[in-house]
């Protein structure tokens, strides 16, 4: 059967501009070739979506990565923040300046580096990071915004979603 194939084929082959073998190719291989081939822009990037969500609602089933923000001092706690969200600038300050905040997101930016390095390599296009606090209005809603903006400053395109926000 291939014989014969390449029999039917030869006359296209020996015209053709280009020819790909795709033997030792697997499914993100050949298209990063095609990519490579044909693409006039480039590789298309890498488009992150970062989302906020409340465990008590259940866990993202597309997140490709999960943090918890738990470990941070709960705004719901405080009487003049309970009533807003991680969106407004009081609450967000209040998360973001807790102790070890700052290290964890700048840490969990290094650590996410090399694997997203490695998405574009396999010629992945799409990922979601998804950050859960409790209730997905306060922490998780701040981190993830930062963490939007950090990402944003490494050249990725990012969507920012509060799957849970106003749920309460």
């Amino acid at each position: 059967g291939i014989a014969a194939e390449r029999d039917l084929l030869h006359e296209l082959r020996t015209s053709a501009d280009i020819v790909l073998d795709t033997s030792t190719l697997n499914v993100h291989g050949l298209a990063t070739a095609i990519t490579e081939l044909f693409s006039e822009t480039g590789p298309v990037a890498l488009r992150l979506n970062v989302m906020s969500f409340g465990f008590k609602y259940g866990l993202p089933v597309d997140a490709n990565f999960v943090a918890d923000a738990r470990f941070i001092p709960n705004p719901h706690w405080v009487p003049a923040l309970r009533p807003h969200t991680g969106l407004d600038k009081d609450v967000s300050d209040y998360v973001l300046e807790a102790q070890g905040v700052a290290s964890f997101v700048e840490r969990y930016v290094l650590a996410l580096e090399p694997v997203l390095d490695g998405y574009r390599r396999e010629n992945k296009h799409y990922a979601t990071i998804a950050v859960g606090c409790t209730g997905g209005k306060h922490r998780s809603v701040a981190i993830a915004e930062n963490l939007a903006a950090r990402l944003v400053k490494v050249g990725l395109e990012i969507t920012v979603v509060h799957r849970d926000l106003g749920r309460e």
